[in-house]
């Protein structure tokens, strides 16, 4: 199928290591034009230079938790011609029990994981209503709407991103632009991978039977019982991005195994 993402341009913050390195990867195959972003110059040269043989590709360096952070990456990427496709990836996530979280603390998570997809969309979404044509995507979680206890302030920014996305759509009613949000569940990125490695070792366990115990216990009602792959969050992302499907809008689309129970 020809998504015909062809010399789009697209910005995936977020973008120097797990899904969102995987979905620049997915859209320089796709023969798109991507800008990555990350807050560390060093990080961001060095996967600009691992992706360059896929395709058209250029580095950013910006901390979108700030207003003069954001501001600066969206003078950058408009010096290079208009934006056809923005996906919000940026954020992070730590377990902490919910009475140790201080208010610090849960300014930041807003700061990192809402605030810096409401600065880029608010200066990208009028300039894609005004030509009528565009693909917004926020990548929430299945946190969002089954919120884990060991996360509750990230779990918190994801319903927001849900909100935000669907708050969004309904601003592009009768246009060619679309926003949408994207619930990805455990995915085996390298911070899981790394984190999963070492609590196996821990309990002398392979690999295999740390996995597939962590499902039956942790995540009973994930039906793969297994952690999703980036490749495939990737691809969903892809998707939701084409110019070929204008008729989903405002949508949240779950790629995370069936875990949250419910039609």
């Amino acid at each position: 199928m020809d998504l015909q993402l062809r010399d789009q341009r697209v910005l995936v913050t977020g973008s120097t290591k797990g899904i969102g390195k995987e979905t620049a990867r997915a859209f320089l195959k796709e023969g798109a034009r991507v800008v990555i972003s990350g807050r560390r110059p060093d990080t961001v040269d060095r996967v600009v230079e691992e992706l360059a043989p896929l395709g058209e590709v250029t580095g950013m360096a910006a901390d979108l938790s700030t207003t003069e952070g954001a501001d600066d990456l969206v003078r950058r990427v408009d010096e290079a011609g208009e934006l056809d496709v923005l996906v919000n990836n940026a954020g992070f996530f730590e377990v902490k029990e919910f009475e140790e979280v201080t208010d610090e603390e849960w300014l930041s998570y807003f700061q990192a994981n809402v605030m810096s997809a409401v600065r880029l969309s608010r200066h990208y979404l009028p300039r894609m209503l005004e030509r009528n044509s565009g693909r917004i995507l926020h990548i929430a979680s299945e946190a969002g709407i089954k919120p884990l206890p060991q996360m509750i302030p990230y779990s918190v920014t994801k319903t927001a991103l849900i909100t935000l996305a669907r708050g969004m759509a309904e601003r592009t009613k009768g246009t060619r632009v679309t926003v949408n949000s994207i619930l990805p569940g455990p995915t085996w990125t390298e911070g899981v991978e790394s984190f999963i490695k070492q609590s196996a070792e821990a309990e002398g366990k392979d690999l295999d039977a740390f996995t597939a115990d962590y499902f039956r216990e942790m995540e009973p009602t994930s039906l793969i019982q297994r952690f999703a792959t980036v490749e495939e969050v990737a691809d969903t992302i892809l998707f939701l991005s084409s110019p070929k499907t204008s008729a989903i809008n405002g949508a949240t689309q779950r790629v995370e195994g069936g875990i949250i129970r419910s039609i």
